[in-house]
């Protein structure tokens, strides 16, 4: 028997196994049968590791059979960003210049997700090494938006998030540096998180800006995000910049309310010029369902964040310039030949290994770190994002949580874009503040404008995850939007796949 996925939730997947009502096995096996008959459409994933997602499904029906109790991700199917380390698999961050990698040590939120029971699917497609807000700079091809399969699902998790929308997996984790959870989970309709920096270890996921990045969770509901949440947050002693804190049960407080909260709208970043009014609509709409069921709504400017854009393309491209370094074709991945000397071997292995995207942001951080341009550029940059920083914290005095979109459009067209950086670019200035300030944000669903998604952001100060988690909950409830694509539900209904 096979399942629709689309149509199971995490605990009702734990409540189905131990009352054995199916089989882990026939979860893994319903994972690919959805991404057989969708994914040579879709391209959500690069790689499959069916042997590894067997071997977790066994082990979690000897446990039921054993009487066990069982973890709480046990027979989940979950995918994993190509960024994302995990040991016996390919990760090749969607780039040639990783060519045949395998991973010899495992990322330590994949292997949180792993040890909770979940069944390793496969990993995702990608912007190549995050650089992109469509999935279009992959060297494995375009991720396609299951709401309509000419659009991008964004970027640069986008096949993190395709994956969620298409019904193939139940959970997946993407990797933020400047929006690329929150901006696919907007474009796919899904609920897409990026959590406060260092809530969970960065360990075993290649770096983009160090000081940016962050691993989180996609689903198809606030409380699959939540659930998740519990699993992979956590000090973790191989990342640095992973913090002690005391553990929480983020689902705890859910279904609490919004009575009395706080909201802020932020106008600033609301009224800006590229917003699609349709989008901008869906968002105070959003924010009178909070009124009306009793939140405090009232308007906040944060003035710093309009510098955010391009102090984030000076800081992330410097330090991916530096992260970047070690790809050079000596170690490991492709490596060029016929090369005349050590130094050409570098220059050639990186020129044929690296996409235009990767090569246009390594040359600009490198610019940017170089003599004579560093307090420039890189110095200045770091002081706007100071600026940033004290904005979100005067409006975090009198509001708990920030409302803004999470993209100013809804998904656009593949190739609509690819011309022109900076347009694309754009496609991240609401979710760009966020991670130069470290705060956690979650874009929840609030409609829909011509049958695309719209994804509501809401922002809270640090350590706040509870706090916005309750409030997308609220929003969700009340906007009763429906996360399965026509496309999912005409495969589910025309060829069987919901029980056959």
């Amino acid at each position: 028997m096979t399942f629709d996925l689309s149509s199971l939730t995490v605990t009702g997947i734990r409540e189905g196994l131990a009352a054995r009502e199916f089989s882990a096995v026939e979860l893994a096996e319903s994972a690919y049968a959805r991404i057989d008959a969708l994914d040579a459409d879709v391209h959500a994933f690069n790689s499959l590791s069916r042997d590894l997602a067997s071997e977790a499904a066994r082990a979690v029906d000897a446990l039921v059979a054993a009487g066990g109790e069982l973890p709480p991700l046990a027979g989940v199917p979950v995918a994993f960003k190509d960024n994302m380390n995990l040991r016996g698999t390919t990760t090749t961050c969607s780039s040639r210049i990783l060519e045949g990698y395998r991973s010899v040590y495992d990322c330590t939120a994949v292997r949180r997700m792993l040890d909770a029971g979940a069944l390793p699917v496969g990993k995702c497609n990608m912007d190549e090494f995050a650089f992109g807000s469509s999935t279009e700079n992959s060297a494995f091809g375009p991720t396609h938006n299951p709401w309509d399969l000419d659009r991008v699902p964004g970027g640069s998790s986008g096949g993190s998030a395709a994956a969620i929308a298409a019904g193939e997996v139940v959970l997946s984790l993407g990797s933020d540096t400047g929006g690329s959870i929150r901006q696919p989970g907007a474009l796919t309709g899904t609920v897409a998180m990026k959590p406060t920096y260092g809530r969970v270890s960065r360990y075993g996921c290649v770096a983009f800006a160090s000081s940016l990045d962050q691993i989180g969770p996609f689903s198809k509901t606030v409380e699959e995000c939540a659930q998740t949440m519990n699993v992979i947050c956590g000090k973790d002693p191989m990342d640095a910049t992973s913090l002690e804190r005391p553990a929480e049960d983020f689902t705890a407080g859910l279904r609490g309310g919004v009575k009395g909260l706080r909201v802020g709208i932020v106008r600033d970043l609301l009224d800006l010029e590229g917003c699609d009014p349709r989008v901008r609509r869906s968002v105070l709409d959003a924010a009178d369902t909070l009124a009306g069921l009793g939140a405090e709504v009232g308007d906040v400017d944060l003035p710093s964040t309009q510098y955010g854009l391009p102090a984030y393309y000076i800081i992330g491209p410097a330090e991916a310039s530096s992260n970047l370094a070690r790809f050079d074709g000596i170690r490991y991945g492709h490596r060029a030949k016929d090369a005349d000397d050590v130094l050409d071997l570098y220059l050639r292995s990186r020129a044929e290994g690296f996409g235009p995207e990767s090569i246009r942001r390594i040359m600009i951080g490198t610019y940017a770190l170089s003599a004579g341009y560093y307090d420039a550029y890189y110095g200045q940059a770091q002081k706007v994002r100071t600026l940033i920083i004290r904005d979100f914290e005067r409006a975090f005095a009198d509001f708990d949580v920030l409302l803004t979109p999470t993209s100013p459009t809804t998904a656009f067209k593949i190739g609509e874009k690819a011309a022109d950086p900076v347009s694309m670019y754009l496609s991240d200035v609401y979710t760009i503040p966020v991670n130069l300030a470290g705060i956690p944000a979650v874009s929840v669903p609030c409609g829909s404008v011509d049958g695309l998604p719209v994804g509501l952001q809401i922002m809270g100060s640090h350590f706040a995850e509870s706090t916005i988690l309750r409030a997308a909950y609220a929003v969700e409830q009340a906007c009763g939007f429906d996360p399965v694509p026509p496309l999912v539900k005409a495969l589910a209904g025309g060829r069987g796949t919901t029980a056959s």
